[in-house]
């Protein structure tokens, strides 16, 4: 039994470590200036070989290459189909193709950890930690250089001064890791102070980002995962009323304050436009298009037309996946939602349904659900909180029947 549960307990560190190293891969490699510059290069080789070692890594927790049937996984790897026409047939280059690899040994890592989806927190729970650690990042960053931290070049935003993030980056992490911890709560599966632990602290750090689409999407999202609980759980609806007495409270006595933290001394003009993204939008989908180019996109790019940031993932994937992905990527957003409300309330349905949730609303002001992304890993974690859970035993082996032995067999067993 000791040997069983070490090897339990071993395979368990391994997992963890190879979901830590997809969200190192994820982070980027553009952001903010950091206080010791670090070349691009430097960046992309750390986070690229993370991904390699991620799917070697699963390759020998999973030598036998035993995998879940999951449809989210089997869409994504469709989506490589578009992927790979727009890139080989509109000669995006070697760029592209590299994309293509990268989300391909992505993918292939997602299905090498499927084997472990089982409906269970175990990856809420890795989701949370390492999160938490880039977070922590981010915090010393801000001790270490407050200047470096919140830079005039954002308008006094947080970023990475030590790994270079973006605000809207920190944001959607913080926004994430505290959704998640407020449902562990509410599930009485953690304790207060190691919540409290998480939640303080990320809630500072999101509020010094000013991200708009982060604070929403936490907002929406916890609200639906709460009410998905409140017929079923005491404690989410008394958290449920409290929250519409505070949001009262605060749409009263603070809606100034909120106003301005919400403008971020920003023209009206320029809010109404979303910051400038509705001209690059308008911009792309004006652009001729070939028929190719409709269907299957111009090739994995960095999510930008015309040098500037699209920032919106449907039109990001109509415009390097065609029309293609933007359907492989909507039945991706319906297929998860569907089985969610499907499945009867818990806590695991709860959590999946907040992922969901924020990365629906996030898709809006965000780009990165064609690519690996952070996205896809809240995605990915949403579909193994919906596996069915695998047997815990194998079947019991029906008893043999007795055989009858003659009575003179049996006279001599007595004697």
């Amino acid at each position: 039994m000791r040997s069983a549960d070490t090897n339990t307990d071993h395979t368990s560190k391994i997992v963890g470590t190879v979901w830590g190293l997809l969200v190192l891969n994820t982070l980027g490699s553009a952001g903010a200036r950091t206080i010791v510059p670090l070349p691009r290069s430097l960046i992309q080789m750390v986070t690229m070989g993370a991904l390699v070692a991620a799917f070697a890594l699963a390759l020998v927790v999973n030598p036998r290459v035993r995998i879940r049937a999951s449809a989210y996984v089997f869409l994504l790897t469709l989506l490589l189909v578009p992927s790979l026409i727009s890139s080989v047939d509109q000669g995006a280059g070697f760029g592209a193709l590299f994309r293509c690899a990268r989300l391909a040994l992505f993918i292939g890592t997602l299905w090498l950890l499927s084997r472990w989806w089982d409906g269970g927190l175990t990856f809420v729970r890795h989701h949370i930690r390492m999160y938490f650690a880039v977070l922590g990042s981010v915090a010393a960053g801000l001790v270490v250089s407050p200047g470096a931290a919140l830079p005039d070049l954002y308008g006094g935003r947080l970023v990475g001064a030590l790994w270079p993030l973006t605000p809207p980056q920190i944001g959607q992490y913080a926004a994430v890791i505290i959704g998640l911890t407020v449902l562990l709560v509410l599930g009485r599966r953690t304790d207060r102070t190691s919540a409290a632990v998480v939640i303080v602290p990320s809630l500072v750090l999101l509020a010094l980002t000013h991200t708009r689409t982060a604070t929403l999407g936490l907002i929406i999202a916890l609200v639906l995962a709460i009410t998905s609980l409140v017929l079923t759980s005491a404690a989410a609806r008394r958290l449920f009323s409290w929250a519409v007495l505070c949001a009262a409270v605060a749409a009263v006595g603070f809606s100034s304050a909120l106003q301005a933290w919400f403008l971020r001394g920003q023209s009206q003009e320029n809010f109404s436009s979303l910051t400038g993204r509705a001209k690059v939008w308008h911009a792309l989908l004006a652009a001729p298009r070939t028929t190719s180019e409709y269907l299957f996109g111009a090739g994995l790019g960095d999510k930008s037309f015309g040098g500037l940031p699209i920032d919106n993932s449907w039109l990001a994937v109509y415009n390097e996946q065609g029309m293609t992905g933007v359907a492989l990527v909507a039945a991706i957003i319906i297929v998860l939602g569907g089985v969610a409300l499907l499945r009867p309330p818990s806590l695991s349905r709860a959590c999946a349904i907040f992922l969901i949730s924020y990365c629906a609303i996030a898709s809006y002001t965000e780009a990165g659900l064609g690519d690996a992304s952070p996205y896809l890993l809240h995605l990915a974690v949403a579909a193994s909180l919906l596996a069915a859970p695998a047997d815990a035993t194998p079947l019991s082996t029906p008893e043999a029947p007795r055989r009858r032995l003659p009575r003179g067999a049996q006279r001599s067993e007595v004697t």
